[in-house]
């Protein structure tokens, strides 16, 4: 890998002579401008608005507006001689924990590597930042101008390094969060939480730039006169979610499927139940009991019939005894008579 910047990280007294190396690279589809009729290249020429003459490389200069809006022209030479201490030193300024760092705040990516007899101390502060587990803010001038950089430890044994953004640099978020007042259920943000374990982690490794392959499959079909195959139209056109809970019951089924689960393979049940307490859209019962309650009505209906027929059987013996009691009240007065 080429080295773009040469100097040494700042650690207090010890000095630690380095390169940096670029640890990102774009491979995003670039197209060129082209003159159709022809496929001629048009290019993009340096003129001057001046005298609408083109400026070679070595003509232009750099040129710095002030504040009251004064040009001054700048020189190579002139820059250097800024009393800039980062201007070939990453000046360590002190250490955070990595995870503190806001994403925003990241702009590139660099690997660091031990220059000539460095070794030792690279070694050193790589092995303190891990047992620290903490990043070292630093500041460098890099490419014309004086950044913030994160230097962490990497699992390769190797130091990174992210340059950050100046904090005035980040724009406020303020007044872009929703102004309407908006409730979510528990059930709702059940129903999420149901969705993101389904859809499940994701390993970095295995994601791909898709458009690009399919601009090259193109170019390739094009090249070979084969007619390019129409893409099909996604599904869901992305219009206005009229019932959350019902999109959300969907996106889980749509993920289960996709992961080749069936439907119900967990308890049988072929309706999603991520929800304790609630069944489906709108808190309507995901499942209808009524076969439930029928069979239940018709027990208790037994029940009542058995109890009816229950009391006839025991009413015919006390009927009986009464009859026997009278006829022998009967017999006893005849025999006083």
């Amino acid at each position: 890998m080429r080295t773009i910047w040469k100097g040494s990280i700042s650690f207090g007294l010890v000095t630690i002579p380095v390169k940096v190396v670029s640890a990102t690279e774009n491979h995003s589809v670039s197209f060129r401008q082209i003159h159709t009729a022809d496929e001629g290249r048009i290019r993009y020429r340096k003129v001057c608005e001046l005298d609408g003459e083109e400026v070679s490389g070595d003509e232009i200069g750099k040129g710095f507006v002030t504040a009251d809006g004064s040009l001054v022209q700048l020189t190579d030479d002139d820059l250097a001689l800024l009393p800039l201490p980062s201007a070939r030193t990453v000046e360590i300024l002190g250490f955070v924990p990595v995870s503190t760092i806001d994403p925003y705040q990241l702009d590139k990516s660099y690997y660091l590597t031990a220059d000539t007899g460095a070794a030792k101390p690279y070694v050193l502060l790589r092995e303190a930042l891990r047992r620290a587990d903490k990043g070292a803010i630093a500041k460098l001038a890099m490419r014309g101008r004086e950044t913030l950089a994160l230097v962490r430890a990497l699992d390769e044994d190797v130091l990174g390094m992210h340059t950050l953004l100046w904090p005035d640099e980040i724009r406020s978020a303020s007044g872009l969060a929703p102004t309407e007042r908006v409730t979510v259920r528990d059930a709702e943000l059940d129903l999420a939480d149901t969705l993101m374990d389904t859809l499940g982690e994701v390993d970095m490794a295995d994601l791909h730039d898709e458009y690009r392959e399919a601009v090259e499959t193109l170019a390739d079909a094009k090249l070979a006169g084969v007619e390019p195959e129409q893409a099909k139209e996604a599904e869901g056109g992305g219009g206005k979610v009229v019932d959350l809970m019902a999109a959300l019951e969907d996106s889980v089924r749509k993920a289960r499927a996709g992961r080749g689960e069936e439907e119900g393979a967990e308890g049988g049940d072929a309706t999603v139940h991520p929800i304790k307490g609630e069944g489906g859209a709108g808190g309507k019962p995901a499942r209808k009991r009524a076969p439930a309650k029928k069979a239940a009505a018709k027990k208790t209906a037994g029940g009542k019939g058995a109890a009816k027929k229950s009391t006839g059987k025991k009413a015919a013996p006390a009927k009986s005894t009464q009859k026997k009691t009278a006829q022998k009240k009967t017999a006893t007065r005849k025999r006083a008579s």
